[in-house]
């Protein structure tokens, strides 16, 4: 069978071959209505498939670009890789994901191995500990867009929410709601966001001139913050309000909750910093922190093709607020 090509296409639709390309490339500024629509046709009809090799090494561009994920179980991060995906699709340009599991050897492999792709540019969750490799990118001038996290010294922007000013904003609720034992639980401070809702603990603690006990600042591996909650609960005077720093470490409290026969919204208060998307189903139905995730990672996209057209090189670092949905789990007043 006769392979299709572009001047069997231009030649169906009465076009010239220039034109057939514009049309694919998606230059359609001088191009009229009824031209696209005689190319679509023409395309349709023949069965046409767009050599995209033979299109990449002309552009110089691959038409792909890279996601590596932190981590791909929280669901923030599947919101933000959606968005960047839909984003891309809609300029023909494709996405491989990638999971690093918070592992900066994992990460150092795919950057090393899309980078080998000649992958047009990246959005990364960095783990925060390949300082040499994120310089290198800064240096060579290779289009990179950090996402949720900021790492000191590399001038590669990042969209990010407010970390700090969001767990304030939780702990002056629950203030007004009578609460002064506070207990903050997250994974290892080894990464800016984390360490950012931390600062914010603190500093919204200090603000309402409560005792700061080091003891309700939980940072432990996943798998170890169930037994430090049994020490935390077993205290004399245990917390009577819990910060969850992610939606793995909800899971964990739900867990310790539920083998120790303890009451969320009863026995203790609860705020979620991620989106939960059951968190309104759930009985309490769980109070959250929420990020705009699909528009950060649209923002995300929009900042590479920037970078990729060479639109921008200037770019800023975008921080959003995030939304503080109140709901039955942190309602509970404690008299003080």
């Amino acid at each position: 069978m006769k392979k299709v090509t572009m001047v069997d296409v231009a030649k169906k639709a009465g076009v010239s071959k220039s034109t057939v390309s514009q049309f694919l490339n998606k230059r359609f500024e001088y191009m009229s209505v009824e031209t696209r629509e005689k190319i679509e046709k023409a395309i349709e009809q023949l069965g046409y498939k767009p050599n995209y090799i033979a299109r990449s090494l002309k552009q110089k561009r691959t038409s792909m670009i890279g996601i590596i994920v932190a981590n791909i179980v929280h669901h923030f991060s599947t919101e933000v890789s959606r968005a960047i995906e839909d984003f891309f699709i809609e300029q023909d340009i494709h996405a491989i994901l990638c999971n690093a599991d918070n592992d900066p050897k994992k990460e150092r492999r795919y950057i090393e191995m899309l980078q080998a792709k000649q992958v047009d540019g990246l959005i990364i969750f960095p783990t925060e500990q390949n300082i040499d490799l994120y310089k290198d990118l800064v240096e060579s001038g290779y289009p990179v867009i950090f996402m949720d996290r900021k790492v000191d010294g590399i001038n590669i922007p990042a969209v990010k929410v407010n970390n700090s000013e969001a767990t304030e904003a939780i702990i002056q609720h629950f203030v007004e709601y009578g609460h002064e034992r506070i207990s903050i639980v997250t994974q290892p401070l080894t990464i800016s966001t984390r360490i950012e809702r931390v600062n914010g603990y603190r500093k919204a603690i200090k603000e309402n001139e409560i005792e700061l006990n080091e003891d309700f600042i939980i940072r432990a591996e996943t798998k170890e913050i169930n037994g430090q909650l049994k020490l935390l609960f077993s205290r004399k005077n245990p917390p009577t309000a819990l910060i969850a720093g992610n939606d793995l470490v909800f899971l964990e409290i739900l867990e310790f909750a539920k083998e120790n026969k303890l009451k969320i919204g009863t026995d203790f208060s609860l705020a979620v910093f991620d989106n939960i998307p059951f968190a309104h189903l759930v009985t309490p139905a769980v109070t959250t922190i929420a990020q705009p995730s699909y528009e950060m990672g649209e923002k995300a996209a929009q900042m590479l093709l920037s970078l990729i057209e060479k639109e921008n090189s200037e770019l800023q670092d975008v921080v959003y607020n995030c939304q503080l949905l109140i709901r039955d789990s942190s309602k509970i007043v404690r008299s003080k």
